[in-house]
């Protein structure tokens, strides 16, 4: 059963606000809100857990709030450069933040450590007003910001959402609040198959004609009787079986024998 989820304006905590008013600083070039495109390159999902938060030294453990958990579904169109999200926190109290622009992020950063965000959301916020069922869902396109700055230069400069698509375990999904500052839930991208139909599979390399066999160099087994003229091969090439010859030989000779017969009786009638 599909449930409606009602999106409510984006609010931010006084204490996100402040730090956002502080610490960071939006780049003229941004993301765009834009409508969902006719089709997607790639899907993943993050289910996120307060036991995979990194602390704030990008090493140390910091397991976020008890009970929170976190599920983001994203649908990536890397040509258009377009990231659709739809992102559900439960259990999640308190108020949002964080130096980026918003404190749900993606960041480039592995299983156990620490990195920097390359693109931000819109914070989830209260379905009906529940305050621990919040959600937030849209489609972005880049180039994307975060707000964060180092070096002068925002750490979603140059972050194309291919990058994504080779190495999803490379990247997590997050969100911060006032309460768990290096983040609420947390968990690693995963690639699922895209809404509709299977991932596509490469197709099978078709497989190599079996060889023609090649003439037999071999010299042809002897034929028992050949070349003799009285072989059992010859009888066989005329069609005459052997009863058939034995049959005309004793022919012949009684035929012969009843001639001799004759001629010796006529002899002895002159004499």
């Amino acid at each position: 059963m599909s449930k409606q989820r009602t999106i409510r304006n984006l609010t931010i905590g006084g204490a996100a606000a402040a730090a956002l008013a502080l610490g960071a600083t939006t780049p003229a070039a941004a993301e765009t809100a834009v409508p969902e495109p006719d089709s997607f390159t790639s899907a993943f999902i993050v289910n996120a857990t307060p036991d995979q938060v990194i602390g704030t030294d990008n090493v140390t453990p910091a397991p976020g709030e008890t009970g929170a958990t976190g599920t983001f579904e994203f649908r990536i169109n890397s040509d258009l450069e377009i990231i659709c999200y739809d992102i559900t926190l439960t259990g999640v109290t308190g108020d949002y933040q964080s130096m980026a622009k918003t404190a749900t992020h993606i960041h480039e950063a592995v299983r156990g450590a620490g990195g920097p965000p390359r693109i931000a959301f819109p914070n989830p916020v209260p379905v009906d007003g529940d305050e621990a069922l919040r959600n937030s869902s849209g489609c972005l396109q880049g180039p994307f910001t975060t707000g964060i700055v180092n070096n002068g230069v925002d750490t979603g400069t140059g972050f194309t959402l291919a990058q994504i698509e080779a190495n999803p375990a490379g990247f997590t999904g997050d969100s911060h609040t006032a309460n768990f500052v290096p983040g609420v839930v947390r968990g690693q991208l995963q690639a699922v198959a895209l809404p509709g139909g299977e991932t596509p599979q490469p197709s099978p390399e078709p497989s190599a004609p079996a060889p023609a066999p090649s003439p037999s160099t071999e010299a042809p087994a002897p034929n028992p009787g050949a070349g003799n003229g009285t072989g059992t091969d010859r009888l066989a090439e005329t069609g005459v079986e052997p009863g058939e010859i034995a049959g005309f030989v004793f022919g012949g000779l009684a035929i012969a024998a009843g001639a001799g017969l004759v001629i010796a009786r006529r002899r002895a009638e002159r004499a």
